[in-house]
């Protein structure tokens, strides 16, 4: 049996849990009478604790040290009954744990003891069905690219990669939308309909899988015209936490039958089950496309000529905001050449009559506000070129301190405060000492600060910390949110707590104990009852 989980651990293949084998029927001759010793094992299921010392960025929550966590191997029944579930497509390499413990944000690595990669929504189905009858945590997983430790396995578990349900199930060009499995990315999904003359545009920027995107509600630089995931799924296809398969939504564009159980679980992080499908609107290709790059004098120039767009109601496709110093990190890294001001980027989609008379009206608005430097890209090159530069901003701001951690904030305010907020957070940081471009999808109010810190640095952590929570506690009183598009995971529960309050957060806790009421979803997370939850700035 040693020699059996030592080339396991040598060839990074399925380990068995310790003291016994992961076959589905365990080969006797190889069974101990008591579990071997965790110092037996190079390679065994056994929950992963966090490293010593290790910084958490600033979660609000209650820390993940503070969740008991089970000491003992995941139960070997269980094991079996995955590994049959799934024709043994399971892994317990540590590396392959490490990163499904692990998204693009500050928080540190929480791995779960196994991950599995099932290939249909009824693998998936009976996977959840064992953990559920073992009370074993589930965590799904998209591609990881999530920011508020949303896949992090507070206590343990089994997490489920969704990479092999990547098939695009049906396309209705008529009806103007499709049914994808979850493990679809945006870019798959643009890719495989592009000779349809119909595209998907939610674009959060990284190329996200869809199922992840409609679990946070994700949205992206698009939103400000065709709206977030809560607007573009039209069905889901849910693996409920006791293992059963519900369908949710029908193919048309309105239905007043029931509860809206679709956009119950859109939004809902894993936490209540996990999403296998997904249907959505999909949108006819504009007949033209243009787009602009144009600087201010200053940032407060620049978004009161956002307002001002947004006022006269100009159907602008995307509409985002950088300052300079994010302008200049961009141009280290992608090599362009902006000029280092407080910059807009627009796009325009419609006919090409409309385009050329939105581009027009944008133009003799913005001029009253001193915009200068209007460069425009009608080709498709052109336009990709202006639009990667833009998606580069997070990746560029990391390069200006390489080897610390990004912590962008993710507040919204109502657009007739956008100004007095960006202004505010920008003083914030700079008298923190913080280093933080700000990039925005100012035409809904939504933007980021996205602080660079060392987080071996226990002051600068502080500093940013307090720094968060005064922008958050800012947006709150100026009607806004603490997320417009990140989600809660556990790095915001504190501030949902201040947002909503202890009342609709006891309705959400009644919500998850009702569809899952051993609690195995992705626990610890949304749906935690408000008394488990530290408030914001206490922790």
């Amino acid at each position: 049996h040693r020699l059996h989980r030592a080339a396991c651990a040598l060839y990074e293949l399925p380990a068995p849990g310790a003291g016994h084998c992961i076959d589905p029927v365990p080969c006797s001759s190889y069974v101990t009478a008591a579990p071997l010793p965790r110092s037996c094992s190079p390679v065994h299921l056994q929950l992963a604790s966090p490293s010593p010392g290790l910084s958490r960025g600033f979660s609000s929550s209650a820390e993940p040290e503070s969740v008991p966590r089970q000491p003992a191997s995941l139960p070997r029944e269980l094991v079996a009954e995955i590994t049959a579930a799934v024709q043994g497509r399971v892994s317990t390499s540590p590396s392959v744990l490490e990163q499904h413990g692990k998204d693009e944000g500050y928080h540190s690595t929480l791995p779960p003891d196994m991950v599995v990669f099932p290939g249909s929504t009824e693998e998936v189905s009976r996977v959840v069905g064992a953990c559920h009858r073992h009370s074993v945590p589930v965590i799904p997983f998209g591609t990881g690219t999530s920011l508020e430790g949303h896949v992090a396995a507070l206590r343990g578990g089994v997490c489920i990669d969704m990479r092999n349900m990547a098939a695009v199930l049906e396309v209705h060009a008529q009806d103007m939308d499709c049914r994808v499995q979850a493990g679809v990315t945006r870019k798959q999904l643009n890719e495989f309909i592009r000779d349809s003359g119909l595209f998907f545009p939610v674009d959060p920027g990284a190329d996200a899988s869809i199922g992840g995107m409609a679990s946070t509600r994700a949205s992206g630089t698009n939103a400000v015209r065709y709206g977030t995931m809560a607007e573009n799924v039209i069905g889901l296809t849910v693996v409920l936490p006791d293992g059963r398969i519900t369908r949710l939504g029908r193919r048309v564009k309105k239905s007043s039958a029931g509860y809206d159980l679709t956009h119950l679980f859109v939004g809902a992080e894993g936490t209540l089950g996990v999403i296998t499908e997904v249907a959505l609107k999909l949108y006819a290709v504009p007949e033209a496309i243009s787009a602009a790059v144009c600087t201010f004098p200053d940032m407060k120039a620049a978004v009161e000529a956002v307002q001002a767009v947004m006022a006269c109601s100009v159907p602008v496709a995307r509409i985002e905001l950088l300052d300079e110093l994010c302008i200049d990190a961009v141009n280290r890294y992608s090599r362009t050449s902006f000029t280092p001001a407080p910059t807009i980027f627009f796009e325009f989609h419609g006919s090409a009559a409309g385009v050329q008379e939105q581009a027009q009206s944008v133009g003799d608005i913005t001029a009253d506000f001193g915009a200068a430097g209007f460069k425009w890209a009608t080709s498709t090159e052109e336009r990709a070129a202006l639009w990667s530069a833009r998606h580069t901003a997070y990746w560029a701001a990391l390069a200006l301190r390489p080897g610390c951690r990004g912590c962008p904030t993710d507040v919204v305010v109502p657009i007739s405060r956008l100004s007095e907020a960006i202004l505010e957070s920008q003083r914030l940081v700079r008298e923190a000492g913080i280093l933080a471009p700000m990039v925005g999808h100012v035409g809904d109010g939504n933007y980021h600060m996205m602080m660079v810190l060392d987080t071996t640095n226990s002051d600068e952590i502080a500093r940013a910390k307090r720094v968060s929570e005064d922008m958050v506690r800012m947006a709150l009183r100026m009607g806004g949110t603490c997320t417009g598009e990140h989600g809660i995971g556990y790095g915001k529960l504190g501030f949902l707590l201040e947002e909503a309050g202890p009342t609709a957060l006891d309705v959400m806790a009644a919500v998850k104990a009702a569809l899952d009421p051993k609690g195995i979803m992705n626990p610890g997370k949304l749906g935690t009852h408000p008394r488990h939850i530290t408030p914001a700035g206490t922790g």
